[in-house]
């Protein structure tokens, strides 16, 4: 292609051949020409390009991208790494390469395009763009990196959350085994007083550590779950909170599987010992579809198992989607524990406490309000059958999954 500094040359031709005579008009064209066929003979080898990404990111996490150009004949390079909607290039275009950052907004797999070099000759008269490299597929993953933090800290027993700070490892287990006598390095919280005042002895109960539970967490990919919530989806926060649980399982010896449904049982995968990397297998790539989900079906496919921690993550928003999870639920309570855990949508309070002037504003706060009652009047349900429920920010629904977890799994209820 001809460039900028070609087209300045002829215009600057032209004047001299019509201002000083057609001889040495002739010979300024001559050497532009000589010019751009050198150039353009150059141009046609191409540029060595090196272009390093990781194959696999998390989502909304940015990871470097660096390209590299290099074409020592050429006058100069320009590169440019196109952005796609799922994979976001922060600065796209470089001289001789390219240092910034690439971030996936979607989980799954996606390509990332060629990079597209543009060569300039050594005389500025040619320039050649091509597409060098090929695609580059990437595979997109939740948050892996917030869930290791968290398993990271259960197992030393920093993990925090909502003010609650734990001492100690958490989370191996105990069962009852028998009474025995006490001794001076036994944990005082074991007496059994009962025990020590019937045998005029101190007693201590004995326990066994149980590293054998089952969680399994239930994800609804349906319609409800489609919701933005800032720049996830409710999908999304019950992916990165099916993550952070299953990481924290194989930290404290549980056995973790998972279960995805909307209409149909999407993915299923038994509770397994270090299963971490096969449930954020089975999920990372998973899309909520605008069909109504199918809880008894769901249920069904986890009540086959041994009692286990059920994670119901879904959402509670409409009453008409809430019954048919209310007359589903007992095919897991009978069996199971279960917990059911859902994002609070911040936008729905602010509708109520800062409705706004415009004239719109009351029907938003009518629309929120019968959301809210609705939600509330269905956790109070869900409470007084026996299960617990959580409700989180989006950021700190993982860590409240994980800290509901653990509290059942102290007090023996799995």
């Amino acid at each position: 292609m001809p460039t900028p500094r070609l087209a300045l040359a002829l215009v600057m031709g032209a004047v001299v051949l019509a201002g000083l005579g057609t001889v040495l008009g002739t010979i300024a064209v001559a050497l532009l020409a000589a010019g751009f066929i050198a150039d353009a003979l150059v141009l046609n080898k191409l540029p060595e390009v090196e272009r390093n990404v990781p194959r696999t990111l998390e989502r909304l996490r940015p990871v470097p991208l660096t390209v590299t150009a290099t074409d020592p004949r050429a006058g100069s390079i320009i590169v440019r790494q196109t952005s796609v909607p799922d994979l976001k290039v922060q600065r796209q275009i470089g001289n001789d390469g390219l240092d910034t950052t690439v971030q996936a907004v979607r989980r799954g797999s996606h390509t990332l395009p060629p990079v597209t070099v543009r060569s300039t000759g050594p005389f500025g008269l040619a320039s050649r763009q091509r597409e060098i490299g090929g695609n580059h597929p990437v595979t997109v993953y939740p948050d892996i990196t917030g869930a290791m933090r968290i398993a990271r800290a259960v197992a030393n027993g920093s993990f925090s959350s909502a003010g609650l700070r734990r001492r100690g490892p958490i989370g191996i287990g105990t069962e009852f085994e028998s009474v025995r006598d006490y001794t001076p390095d036994d944990d005082i919280r074991h007496v059994n007083w009962r025990a020590t005042m019937r045998t005029g002895r101190p007693m201590t109960n004995s326990y066994r550590i149980d590293r054998d539970r089952d969680v399994v967490c239930v994800v609804d990919s349906g319609r409800l779950m489609t919701a933005p919530i800032g720049r996830h989806s409710r999908l999304d926060v019950a992916v990165d909170a099916t993550t952070a649980i299953a990481h924290t399982a194989d930290a404290i010896g549980d056995r973790c599987g998972v279960v995805a449904f909307d209409r149909k049982v999407e993915r299923s995968l038994p509770p397994m010992r270090r299963g971490a990397r096969a449930v954020v297998e089975a999920v990372h790539d998973l899309e909520p579809v605008p069909v109504e989900s199918d809880y008894e079906l769901a249920f069904r496919a986890v009540s086959r198992t041994k009692r286990s921690l059920v994670v119901l993550f879904t959402d509670l928003f409409e009453e008409a989607a809430a019954l048919p999870l209310l007359e589903a639920l007992p095919i897991l309570s009978r069996r199971h524990a279960v917990i059911v855990a859902y994002v609070r949508d911040e936008d729905l309070r602010a509708a109520v406490t800062e409705p706004g002037d415009d004239s719109e504003a009351p029907y938003r706060t009518v629309v929120a309000l019968d959301a809210l009652e609705t939600r509330r009047a269905v956790v109070a349900r869900l409470r007084h059958s026996g299960i617990t429920v959580i409700e989180a920010a989006a950021a700190e629904l993982p860590a409240a999954a994980v800290d509901a977890y653990l509290r059942l799994k102290q007090r023996s209820v799995i």
